[in-house]
C-alpha cells in the first residue's frame, strides 16, 4: 500500500478552509485515499467531516495512503504515489491553492 509521511502546515490545522482544500486535492484524485497520525486510526480523506473531527493541528506528523484494493498495476501504483505527493506538498503548504 503506498504510503506517504509528511506534515499538516496550516496555521489552524486542518479546520475549515484548509480541510477543505485538502478534501477537494483528494477527490479530484479519484482515489480512496486515508489520512491519518502516527498513532492513530486511518479516515477517509475524501470526507470533510472525519478529517475536521480528527483535530489535525499545525506541524503534526500525518500519514497518507492509497487502499490497496484500488491498486491494479503498476500505472495504477504510479499514479497513487504521485497522487500522494501532490497531496503532501497541498499540507505542506508548498504548492498554490
Amino acid at each position: 500500500m503506498p504510503e506517504q509521511k509528511t506534515f499538516v502546515a496550516a496555521e489552524i490545522g486542518l479546520h475549515a478552509r484548509a480541510a477543505a482544500v485538502f478534501v477537494r486535492a483528494v477527490t479530484e484524485t479519484g482515489l480512496p485515499v486515508t489520512i491519518r497520525k502516527h498513532d492513530g486510526p486511518p479516515v477517509d480523506a475524501r470526507s470533510l467531516l472525519e478529517v475536521m473531527t480528527e483535530d489535525f493541528e499545525q506541524g503534526c506528523e500525518v500519514f497518507l495512503a492509497v487502499a490497496p484494493d484500488a491498486l491494479s498495476g503498476d500505472q495504477t501504483l504510479r499514479r497513487a504515489q504521485a497522487a500522494l505527493l501532490a497531496l503532501s506538498a497541498v499540507l505542506e503548504g508548498t504548492q498554490a491553492h
